[in-house]
């Protein structure tokens, strides 16, 4: 199940899916007046000018946002993953000593008891 914080994310980013389609649409609307046979009108291109260029200036901030919060993002924080083979590691390692130590006291004793 998705936590709450990656549901808005998500939600966060769909707006900003949203809200590209309404500065291509705005970038559409400038085509249109540029084209009009009758000549563009001056006031309608400087509002959907300012219009665009806020709307690019919240999409970059929201995605600034976005990616400052996916990069603290991190799932394997709170994992043991490293303390468990740190002690995996370990327990090997005391397995090959005591090992070792067992050859060692049977050449000992080997060697004992034919003195």
């Amino acid at each position: 199940m998705d936590s709450p914080t990656q549901n808005t994310s998500l939600q966060r980013l769909q707006n900003v899916e949203k809200r590209i389609v309404k500065v291509l649409e705005l970038a559409g609307g400038v085509m249109d007046e540029l084209a009009n046979p009758a000549g563009p009108r001056k006031e309608s291109i400087n509002n959907h000018c300012r219009e665009f260029m806020q709307s690019i200036k919240d999409i970059q901030v929201t995605l600034r946002d976005e990616i400052k919060s996916a990069c603290e993002y991190r799932p394997f924080e709170k994992c043991d993953y490293n303390s468990r083979i740190a002690n995996e590691i370990g327990l090997e390692k005391l397995k090959y000593i005591l090992s070792q130590l067992d050859g060692m006291k049977e050449t000992t004793d080997e060697y004992n008891s034919e003195a």
